[in-house]
C-alpha cells in the first residue's frame, strides 16, 4: 500500500501528465504569460460549468472576496454578515476594507450559516452577507437569499471549497455554489477540487455591469489601459495557471465522483462508531467533499488525531480557533461563548484524507484503524 496523504497531487498529475504538459508547453511557446488566450477561454468554459453568465478570474480566492466587496462599494461604516467558523479569508477581506464583520453562528449539522439566526444580525448598516459553503456543502441559500432580498442586501457567496456543488430550491429549481447570489467567489488553490499549480481564483455573476467593474478593479481599476476609473488592485490569473485549469476542468466531474465514492466508503465503514458523528448531507444540496469532516465526541478528537498519526494516517483540523476569538479580530469585542456552536466545532472536527487518488486498500486501512481505535 502506498503512503496515505491528505492530498495526493503528484498521483493526480501523473494521470493527466500528457494533457497538462502539452497545455503548459503551448503557453511557453506563445510567451503570452499574462492574460493570454487560455485565460479568457477558461473563463468561458467555467461560466458554462457553473451556470453563471460571467466569470472574472483573479489571483486567488482571497482576492476574489476582496474585489467583490470593493465592486459593491463596501467600506468604512458598513457591516457585512458572515460566520466565525471558516477560513480567515472570509472575514479578512471585510476587515481590510474597514468594514465591520458581524457574525452569525453556524448550524450544528452542516457547519454552514444558520439561516434562522441571520435576520437578527442585520442592521441598517448591513450591506452584504457572505455565506460560506464549507467543506463542499452549500449553505442553505433559499432563506438567505429571501432575507437578503427583503432587506435589499447583497449576497457574496464564498464558494472557495464548493465549486460545482448543486443546490435545490423548494420549487425544484437548481443552482450551483457561487452562482446563486449577486457574486460568487472561487479559489483554485492546488488542494481544491479544481486546483491549479499555484494560486488562482475567480468571481461569478449574472450582472454584466458588475462583471465589468470586477474585471476593472483586478486591473488597477482600469477598463482602458492607463485610465483608472476605480481604486483597484493587481490580481490576475496567469496564463500558465489558466492552461492547467482548462485541463483539470475537463476532469472535474470525474474528480467529484471519486471523492463521493471515497465518502460513501467512509459512511458505510464508520457508521457504527458511536463516538463519531459523520457529515450530515441535506436533501437539497449534493456534497462535493472538498473535505470529509467528522465530529469526534466526548473529547476524543485530539487523541484520535494522535492515534491516526502513529498509524501513519494524516488528518487535519479545519479549523482549531473560530475567527471571532482570533487576536487579529479582538477589536470586534467578541467573547468566548458568543457563538457556541462554532466554538464547540473547533474542538470536535477532524478531517480525514480525501482526494481523487485514494485506493480501496488505503480507505480500508483508515476505516479499520478508526474502528479499532482503543480510545
Amino acid at each position: 500500500m502506498n503512503p496515505i496523504q491528505m492530498v495526493d497531487l503528484e498521483s493526480q498529475y501523473l494521470r493527466i501528465k500528457p494533457e497538462v504538459d502539452a497545455a503548459i508547453q503551448h503557453v511557453l511557446d506563445s510567451t503570452a504569460f499574462i492574460q493570454g488566450f487560455p485565460v479568457r477561454e477558461f473563463e468561458q468554459q467555467l461560466s458554462q460549468y457553473v451556470g453563471s453568465k460571467f466569470v472574472v478570474s483573479c489571483g486567488n480566492g482571497t482576492d476574489a472576496l476582496l474585489v467583490s466587496l470593493m465592486a459593491l462599494e463596501i467600506g468604512p461604516g458598513d457591516e457585512v454578515v458572515t460566520v466565525p467558523f471558516t477560513f480567515v479569508a472570509s472575514v479578512e477581506a471585510i476587515a481590510l476594507l474597514g468594514a465591520k464583520p458581524v457574525f452569525v453562528d453556524v448550524s450544528e449539522d452542516t457547519f454552514t450559516m444558520d439561516a434562522s439566526l441571520l435576520e437578527s444580525a442585520i442592521s441598517p448598516k448591513t450591506k452584504a452577507i457572505i455565506p460560506v459553503h464549507l467543506y463542499g456543502q452549500c449553505a442553505d441559500m433559499e432563506p438567505i437569499l429571501d432575507i437578503a432580498k427583503r432587506h435589499n442586501i447583497k449576497v457574496i457567496e464564498d464558494a472557495c471549497q464548493a465549486i460545482g456543488t448543486p443546490y435545490v430550491f423548494s420549487d425544484g429549481a437548481t443552482g450551483k455554489a457561487g452562482a446563486m447570489g449577486d457574486v460568487g467567489c472561487l479559489s483554485f488553490f492546488p488542494s481544491k477540487n479544481l486546483g491549479c499549480y499555484g494560486d488562482g481564483g475567480a468571481m461569478m455573476t449574472d450582472d454584466e455591469a458588475l462583471a465589468e467593474r470586477l474585471r476593472a478593479i483586478c486591473r488597477h481599476g482600469s477598463e482602458v489601459k492607463y485610465h483608472h476609473d476605480y481604486v483597484g488592485v493587481n490580481s490576475r490569473l496567469d496564463t500558465l495557471q489558466a492552461a492547467v485549469l482548462q485541463v483539470k476542468l475537463r476532469h472535474l466531474e470525474e474528480y467529484v465522483a471519486k471523492r463521493r465514492a471515497a465518502a460513501d466508503y467512509y459512511f458505510e465503514s464508520l457508521k457504527e462508531v458511536s463516538w463519531l458523528q459523520l457529515p450530515d448531507i441535506k436533501n437539497n444540496t449534493h456534497h462535493t467533499f472538498h473535505q470529509f469532516t467528522v465530529k469526534v465526541k466526548n473529547g476524543k478528537r485530539d487523541g484520535l488525531k494522535q492515534y491516526l498519526s502513529e498509524k501513519r494516517i494524516p488528518s487535519m483540523i479545519y479549523y482549531p480557533v473560530p475567527v471571532h476569538l482570533q487576536p487579529a479580530y479582538g477589536s470586534l469585542d467578541c467573547q468566548e461563548g458568543d457563538f457556541p456552536v462554532s466554538e464547540r466545532l473547533c474542538n470536535e472536527v477532524l478531517s480525514l484524507p480525501m482526494h481523487t487518488e485514494l485506493s480501496e486498500d488505503q480507505l480500508q486501512y483508515i476505516c479499520e484503524t478508526i474502528v479499532n481505535c482503543p480510545l
